[in-house]
């Protein structure tokens, strides 16, 4: 549904983006992780036919970037970092001029559906001068759906929203991804990143891996399980360290915490050895990481080794 291929984009001397290659698949949520200034919105503005590529080649719906740019504008939603409005105009009026420019056969009814659904129809009538931050991000979001775009670019699409709003952004790109759209998503938080997303690509200027979340957790820190026992756990530790299948085991307090690559086939096995040794276990968990722990390891390594 994506595809680029060394994709770059040059100021000056300065590159953007760097030799980026990417194949998104149809119906994909895909996250586009990195900090500011690391070419996500270059990205974006260039698979939307906003810039030009410096060079390399990308396709957003079978259609060629630098080739078939009206095709894509066509086909594709978009909601910029900071998107702009008619300040003077009301929201029903803003809405209804983008559903036209986007030759929308039912203006009213697209309108009507995405004001109550964003939470905006009771204020329809007032100049988007007017409104919050917030307010104006869920107007654009709704602007970036009116003609049902199979593919979607957002660009921070929860910022300065609040917890509710938010979380109806979250169930729009769920039911979204239902309908078999693409989402192209680049976002600072990454527990959204972590719910929404299929995969997630990790860059700065180049891509550094592109991975499903749970796949970079276990690629960054492996398994570990957390063993919690009724005592001290340094006794116990050359136990489980004398067992083939634990990769690294260490003991802090009343825990031990070994690195498995199969937990559910080996635990039952570290069960029976520190109970045989007299151990007393109180419970057994997974340590579970989060994205944003993949996130900043990640960003702290070199590009050759992540």
């Amino acid at each position: 549904m994506i595809n680029t291929s060394n994709l770059t984009k040059t100021f000056g001397e300065h590159a953007a983006v760097d030799r980026l290659t990417l194949d998104i698949a149809d119906g994909e949520v895909f996250g586009f992780l990195g900090p500011n200034g690391a070419g996500k919105t270059t990205t974006i503005r260039m698979l939307t036919c906003l810039i030009a590529p410096t060079s390399g080649s990308a396709r957003v719906l079978d259609y060629e970037v630098g080739r078939d740019d009206q095709q894509i504008r066509r086909n594709v939603g978009i909601l910029t970092e900071t998107p702009g409005m008619y300040d003077r105009l009301s929201a029903y009026r803003n809405l209804s001029i983008f559903a036209r420019l986007y030759e929308v056969e039912k203006v009213d009814f697209q309108v009507e559906k995405y004001l109550k659904l964003l939470g905006l129809w009771e204020r329809r009538n007032d100049p988007v001068g007017e409104f919050s931050k917030g307010m104006r991000q869920k107007l654009a979001i709704g602007r970036a759906l009116l003609h049902e775009p199979r593919v979607l670019f957002l660009d921070e699409p929860t910022s300065a929203l609040d917890p509710e709003a938010s979380r109806l952004v979250h169930d729009f790109i769920g039911e979204l991804k239902g309908r078999g759209r693409t989402i192209f998503l680049c976002t600072h938080n990454l527990d959204e990143a972590d719910r929404l997303c299929d995969r997630v690509a990790v860059f700065k200027t180049h891509l550094r891996v592109v991975d499903t979340p749970g796949r970079l957790r276990q690629q960054v820190y492996g398994r570990q399980v957390v063993f919690h026992l009724a005592g001290p756990a340094e006794t116990f530790l050359p136990i489980v360290q004398a067992l083939p299948f634990v990769k690294a085991a260490e003991a802090k307090e009343d825990k031990l915490i070994l690195s498995l690559d199969d937990p559910e086939t080996h635990n039952p096995d570290i069960v029976r050895a520190l109970v045989g040794a007299g151990a007393g276990i109180q419970f057994v968990g997974e340590l579970r990481y989060s994205l944003e722990d993949v996130y900043l390891q990640l960003m702290k390594e070199e590009p050759a080794t992540a």
